[in-house]
């Protein structure tokens, strides 16, 4: 997988100072011909498992909708028969909350 990154416009940063003490000192070419640094060839972005997991998991989500199941609850709202188990969204508010400060229930 490939991502680019564009540099939109961000401002040129000074370069560091040459050994030689000239800090004017600019390779021609690294430089494109608007002023703005040439993209090196070396430049690259890795994603950790971990992103690529994450990234995979909000392509599936967003995609798979159980259409029927929303359906059901939209007409149970509209109809006023929708329930609410508050124990239920605490326990699953938990769970979540332990999963993500990584801590164990006791």
């Amino acid at each position: 997988m490939n991502t680019t990154i564009s540099n939109s416009g961000l401002p040129k940063l000074q370069q560091p100072a040459s050994p030689t003490g000239n800090s004017q000192a600019t390779d021609s070419s690294s430089v494109t011909s608007s002023g703005a640094p040439a993209a090196q060839a070396d430049d690259q972005l890795k994603l950790t498992d971990s992103a690529k997991a994450l990234q995979q998991a909000s392509r599936t989500n967003a995609t798979e909708v159980d259409s029927q199941r929303v359906e059901q609850v939209r007409q149970s709202l509209a109809n006023g028969s929708y329930k609410i188990d508050a124990g239920r969204i605490a326990d699953r508010l938990v769970s979540m909350e332990q999963q993500l400060g990584g801590t164990s229930k006791a």
